[in-house]
């Protein structure tokens, strides 16, 4: 059987969504390329969730709808969170190559949440090609820790997060944190 004709392996994994107004709980569907591979893929602008439970953002642990099915704008998520770093997929396809890496704290924010986590990158790190260089509009972020702005109750504490680095207001290395004496 050829690459072409095999068919490929798909599971689902678990994700917790954050959009402007929603928190969304459910799984998606993921190939051999991961979690970082569907999101990122140019041939579709949109994602499903299955057995989705979505909360409002101002009441993020109260259940407002279930769904079986729900499809998202990828263009209009903040974040993905996952349960497991494995499901972000190959590591030459979570940190774009082979060449070694290091990782980066950092703190980010984005309209309704603060984030910090740490990046990998190749080499010394430069905030403008990440934030503008290549196709991948979603970069993970290592154990990341998600708080709501002006819902502090809104906690996510992740071993990998995807982020939509076109949704990203603030930007800091940890490392550059003034320390009060």
């Amino acid at each position: 059987m050829s690459p072409l004709t095999s068919p490929r392996t798909h599971r689902f994994v678990s994700v917790d969504v954050l959009t402007t107004s929603y928190r969304i709980v459910g799984k998606t569907m993921v190939s051999n390329t991961g979690a970082i591979g569907m999101i990122n893929t140019p041939t579709s602008s949109f994602m499903e969730i299955h057995d989705a439970r979505l909360a409002r953002i101002h009441m993020p642990t109260k259940l407002a709808d279930h769904f079986e099915t729900i499809r998202l704008a990828k263009e209009r998520l903040y974040l993905i969170s996952l349960s497991r770093a494995e499901d972000l997929g190959p590591q030459a396809i979570a940190r774009g190559g082979y060449a070694q890496t290091r990782r980066h704290a950092v703190f980010m924010t984005a309209q309704n949440y603060e984030m910090e986590g740490e990046i990998e990158w190749q080499g010394r790190f430069d905030f403008s090609i990440m934030m503008k260089d290549g196709t991948s509009n979603f970069i993970p972020l290592y154990d990341a820790k998600i708080n709501g702005i002006i819902i502090p109750t809104l906690k996510i504490d992740s071993p990998a997060v995807l982020f939509n680095r076109n949704q990203i207001d603030l930007f800091a290395l940890l490392k550059r944190r003034h320390t009060e004496e």
